[in-house]
């Protein structure tokens, strides 16, 4: 089922209920599909207000595989701008991020200011006096907007709005910014990238999969102890369990399986639970709190590109239909510093390259794709758990922690917004 350029591309063949084609991973028209209808039509997530804090800071960041700066303006608004200069297309700002008054082409010196319009050409005379500096600025993004300090932007003028591409998924990203008693967070600690060979896909589906963990990690079940066998429960019974949000936002929801509060943080001294408790009190009472401690945070995916790891933040970057990179930084709470030590080393341990589970990951990834390029075997399968999932009171889908509900949900929000064009 390998597309040509000029066959139309049926995706309500190729994402069935229960299985999905091997071509979705391996065809590189279908990737240049994606990259046109999910990565520059839709919204994607692209970095966080407090990466660039004061006026002048900058980060640089991929949407599908366009450069784009994210930079915080004299004004203090944030702009997404295409790096690309306006003379011969060279990528304006190399630095992966950095503070600047100006943006100045390495190539023939045009220099723009924070808000992408043309300061300054070099020789000017060259171009007559017709020369109209507006006309040459940097290309904004159309659409940009911020949901609790997360930037997401759009490369199309027009679509649904943020708040209906999260939908009830924003949610998720409240219990990430609600376990601050300041309800906010920072993402200051810098990102580690891995590079992998796999479709972009693989990562995504992975990150809400609760069947794998006991096989792909169980060097860290064995090392650490672990309480999978009680998230998983039997066979009959729903623990810990997969949730569908909608818009092909999933999660693997642990809160049902927990015994107390602070299991998602593996526990916490009597003295740091005592200061961080009392800072918390003091913003949300203590009901609120004793709530908020107990969940703890989501181990979520938001279609198509950042994974809420619990208290990492991951972003997907599609580099090619068989090569993609990771990017993670853990998450810190504002107001309550003394965690972030802590923090950073659950960061290292669980996602660094180092690590127990993300190396893990991208190489059971990188064997997909491999194996995936095998011919005679078209489909993969989708169907477990189709038989005992179901809908819950908040008419979200839920499946046991074993089953593909996650993996559906994604596929069937893919096939939508690729059969029809929209996000």
């Amino acid at each position: 089922m390998q597309q040509t350029a000029i066959d139309p591309i049926r995706y309500d063949t190729l994402v069935q209920n229960e299985r999905v084609h091997r071509s979705l991973y391996t065809d590189p028209h279908i990737f240049t599909d994606e990259l046109e209808k999910i990565f520059y039509h839709g919204w994607v997530f692209i970095g966080h207000d407090s990466e660039i804090p004061q006026p002048g800071d900058f980060i640089t960041r991929q949407i599908g595989t366009q450069s784009v700066i994210l930079v915080r303006g004299t004004d203090h608004t944030v702009s997404a701008l295409l790096n690309r200069c306006a003379h011969r297309g060279t990528t304006v700002c190399p630095a992966e991020r950095g503070h600047a008054r100006t943006f100045t082409c390495p190539y023939h010196g045009w220099s723009y200011d924070l808000s992408g319009a043309l300061q300054g050409v070099p020789y000017p005379a060259g171009y007559g006096e017709s020369f109209d500096k507006k006309a040459y600025g940097l290309t904004r993004v159309p659409r940009l907007e911020s949901y609790r300090g997360f930037v997401f932007v759009s490369l199309s003028p027009s679509g649904i709005s943020l708040a209906d591409h999260l939908g009830a998924a924003a949610q998720l990203i409240d219990r990430t910014c609600n376990l601050s008693p300041e309800g906010e967070i920072e993402l200051s600690a810098g990102w580690i990238k891995h590079r992998y060979p796999s479709n972009w896909k693989m990562l995504p589906e992975n990150d809400t999969d609760g069947y794998h963990l006991g096989f792909v990690h169980r060097s860290i079940l064995k090392a650490v102890g672990s309480q999978y066998r009680r998230f998983v429960g039997e066979e009959k019974s729903i623990k810990s369990v997969l949730r569908d949000w909608g818009k092909g936002h999933t999660e693997i929801d642990f809160v049902p399986a927990y015994q107390q509060p602070f299991e998602w943080f593996g526990g916490v001294s009597e003295g740091l639970a005592a200061s961080y408790l009392a800072a918390m009190e003091r913003s949300y009472g203590k009901e609120e709190t004793q709530c908020r401690v107990f969940d703890g945070p989501p181990h979520a995916f938001i279609f198509p590109n950042l994974f809420l790891a619990e208290m990492n933040i991951a972003i997907m970057q599609p580099v090619s239909v068989d090569e993609c990179v990771q990017w993670h930084t853990p998450v810190f709470l504002r107001g309550v510093p003394e965690f972030n030590k802590r923090l950073l080393r659950q960061s290292e341990a669980a996602m660094g390259p180092g690590s127990f589970l993300l190396p893990e990951d991208v190489t059971i990834a990188s064997r997909n794709q491999v194996g995936l390029v095998t011919r005679n075997t078209e489909w993969l399968e989708l169907s477990r758990g189709l038989n005992r999932e179901y809908v819950d009171s908040h008419q979200q889908r839920v499946g046991h922690m074993t089953d593909e509900t996650t993996n559906r949900a994604f596929w069937s929000h893919y096939r939508s917004v690729m059969q029809n064009g929209q996000a």
